[in-house]
C-alpha cells in the first residue's frame, strides 16, 4: 500500500464550451507537472466506445500525487485558484459544473494497531 492520492476531477463545460474548456485546462497541465509531489496531471476527454458507455462529464483530469499533503499544496496554489475563479465560479465561466474527488489505495484501518 501506498500513501498516494488519486483525484479525478471532472467538469461539465457550458453548451458550447467543451474545446475551450479542455484548452484552459490543458494550460494548467506544464506548471503543476513540476510540484512537489505530483505524480501524474493529464486532463483527458471522453470519446465513444462501445465497451466504455458509462455516464461521466465529458472533461477528466486524472491525478496521482505522492501523499494528502502533495494534492493540498496544489489546491492552494494560485493558479489553481485563479482557474476556480475564472472559469468555475464566475458568471461568464466556462464551466457549467464540476466535481472533485480524492481517493486512496489503502484499505481503511491499514495502520491501525491490532487489538488483544
Amino acid at each position: 500500500m501506498s500513501k498516494k492520492v488519486y483525484c479525478l476531477a471532472q467538469f461539465l463545460p457550458k453548451e458550447g464550451q467543451e474545446a475551450a474548456l479542455f484548452q484552459v485546462l490543458q494550460q494548467l497541465e506544464p506548471n503543476t507537472l513540476r510540484e512537489d509531489g505530483c505524480l501524474q496531471y493529464r486532463v483527458t476527454r471522453q470519446i465513444t466506445s462501445p465497451f466504455a458507455q458509462g455516464t461521466s462529464f465529458p472533461i477528466v483530469f486524472n491525478e496521482i500525487w505522492a501523499d494528502l499533503a502533495s494534492f493540498e499544496a496544489h489546491c492552494q496554489r494560485a493558479e489553481i485558484n485563479h482557474f476556480f475563479e475564472k472559469y468555475c465560479l464566475a458568471d461568464d465561466g466556462l464551466a457549467q459544473a464540476w466535481n472533485v474527488c480524492v481517493y486512496s489505495d489503502e484499505p481503511a484501518d491499514f495502520d491501525a494497531p491490532k487489538l488483544g
